[in-house]
């Protein structure tokens, strides 16, 4: 990263060929602040930064910029993420790599030390999250087959517990494969076989498995823990994905669990440590859709099992064979166990892998999704809150002249709204992002909260703005059902019940609400929404302990 260079320095080092320019061009501004020009125009727009009659930024707004807000308010550590930490990766590699091989080396704990010594600049970038020993253990459970004579890879093999997992069930040290970019995971690999068996393994190879799958081979039996988002060009994915028939699906998660496929003998088994969001997030609905037509053995939920990373560890395990019609899957969170039918998983919209749904919930949804319904998509606009870019700047807590009332998600409850604690300028054209002004300004509107495990709605009819902690809805004039009935629906109980066992998330997703079935016709002719009396008409009844059942 560059660092930070003083305008008041500028005659010293002449970077732009010229003393003392009076003007910069916006590339020429982020080369000097050490941020990407998108950021500068974003401080020109929250008018941290002034621009000239040609669109160029004055020497005197750059540097009273420096000297009076940049090292005040940290803007450049909040523009580049990659400043959280250093990490001389170089230097770590050869240390370690030096060390295992000596004789006395213990490569466990090399493999320990370099997993800790990794920045999280570095993970993010390269997707890594190194599985546990205890997970590793979990999900790659003892096979019912025989296995002296299987075969064993890991794609993305990092320091080898997964490996080293399938040498304490029994599989030979011959028969284990294993691939990675990282050089020195590789050989850290190598030097856990060598000191768990004797056997200099071959087939430990630093190559990327999503380029070198076509010429791998075959196994019986893939476990991985794939990079998570790893940062690899559009053009490359696109090109990954192709070849794979990945379709939309070109995250790397999804790459890799088809270049595993590819690489699968039939009956063999593949087992995959992901992301909660390849479970359930539209973007990977074509890799479960293959999934799904394949034996699914076991889903399991692990938590949050990554430190500093909010979303969970989810796993699944199939077999390369057919589902057949009464397949069943073991779903798995927190020690807890049922059985669920693989066909309720084909039902839901987007082919979403909800394991937290039971068997008898998942059928109420096959029901609900079997009547003649509406959806929200294609039928509504949306919109989301307004961003200042420097709230600390704007947002002032009692109102001023020129000045409107803006409300947060806080602000929203179930069906009310409390009094505006915010006001910010009217002139919209100040903040790095708003929605159309036409959906502030729509007659009728809800107002939801973003971040939330539950649906908050509110009918707003008052033209009102929100910040963007809230989203904005505006049903169609064609929609069966009135804007305010439909808040009233969103907020009810049941709805909510079927928002968590579809999707089970704190963030309240257009896409999710854009799938959620919507009996209209149910609703005809009502002036509010009562809901024991839309239940009675899906021939649903609710519990005292407020579960949900079919009338029989």
């Amino acid at each position: 990263m560059r660092s930070c260079l003083s305008v008041k320095k500028m005659e010293q080092h002449d970077l732009f060929g010229e003393i003392e320019p009076p003007h910069f061009t916006i590339r020429q501004s982020a080369m000097l602040l050490g941020v990407c020009p998108a950021t500068v125009r974003n401080w020109i727009k929250t008018q941290y930064l002034t621009q000239d009659q040609n669109g160029r930024i004055t020497r005197a707004s750059l540097a009273r910029f420096q000297t009076q807000v940049l090292a005040r308010e940290k803007l450049t550590h909040r523009a580049n993420k990659s400043l959280k930490d250093t990490h001389d990766h170089a230097g770590l590699a050869a240390r370690l790599l030096a060390e295992i091989n000596r004789p006395a080396a213990l490569p466990d704990k090399l493999g320990m030390e370099y997993e800790a010594g990794l920045s999280d600049s570095f993970r993010n970038r390269e997707g890594i999250y190194y599985t546990p020993d205890h997970i590793a253990r979990d999900l790659f459970s003892a096979p019912a087959a025989d296995i002296r004579n299987a075969s064993f890879c890991d794609p993305c093999c990092g320091s080898g517990n997964f490996i080293v997992r399938a040498l304490e069930l029994g599989f030979q040290p011959q028969n284990i494969h294993g691939y990675d970019s990282d050089p020195v995971a590789a050989e850290i690999t190598r030097a856990r076989i060598y000191k768990l068996s004797g056997y200099r393994s071959p087939h430990i190879k630093v190559a990327d498995f999503l380029k070198t799958w076509p010429a791998c081979g075959r196994f019986d039996f893939i476990y991985t823990n794939p990079p998570w988002g790893k940062k690899i060009a559009r053009q490359t994915r696109e090109e990954t994905g192709l070849r794979l028939q990945a379709g939309s699906s070109i995250d790397t998660c999804s790459l890799f669990f088809l270049a595993c496929l590819q690489c699968l003998k039939e009956n063999g088994e593949l087992g995959l440590l992901l992301p909660e969001s390849f479970f359930n997030i539209a973007v990977f609905e074509e890799t479960r859709i293959k999934a799904l037509q394949l034996s699914i053995e076991r889903l399991i939920d692990y938590g949050k099992v990554f430190k500093g990373l909010v979303t969970k560890a989810q796993a699944i395990v199939l077999k390369n064979r057919p589902s057949g019609p009464y397949a069943g899957i073991s779903c798995e969170i927190a020690g807890n166990a049922y059985q669920r039918s693989q066909a309720s998983f084909a039902s839901n919209p987007k082919s979403i892998l909800n394991l937290y749904c039971d068997d008898q919930s998942a059928h109420i949804l096959q029901h609900l999704l079997s009547l003649p319904h509406d959806t929200l998509k294609d039928r509504s606009a949306w919109g989301l809150g307004i961003v200042t870019g420097n709230n600390k700047k704007f947002i002032r807590s009692t109102p001023e002249k020129r000045y409107i009332p803006v409300y947060r998600g806080a602000d929203i409850l179930p069906g009310s709204l409390q009094s505006a604690s915010s006001f910010i300028p009217s002139d919209l054209t100040l903040y790095q992002q708003v929605a159309p002004v036409r959906i502030y300004e729509a007659k009728e509107k809800l107002i939801y909260k973003f971040i939330s495990s539950r649906l908050v709605f509110f009918y707003d009819d008052q033209q009102r703005h929100v910040l963007n902690s809230a989203n904005i809805l505006v049903p169609h004039k064609d929609f069966p059902i009135t804007a305010k009935m439909l808040a009233e629906l969103l907020n009810s109980d049941f709805m909510n019940w079927v928002f968590a066992k579809l999707f089970n998330t704190h963030k309240i997703l257009r896409g999710d609400l854009e799938s959620l079935p919507i009996h209209s016709s149910l609703l005809a002719n009502a002036s509010n929404f009562d809901e024991a009396r839309y239940l009675e008409k899906l021939d649903i009844e609710k519990h005292k302990n407020g579960a949900y059942r079919i009338k029989k």
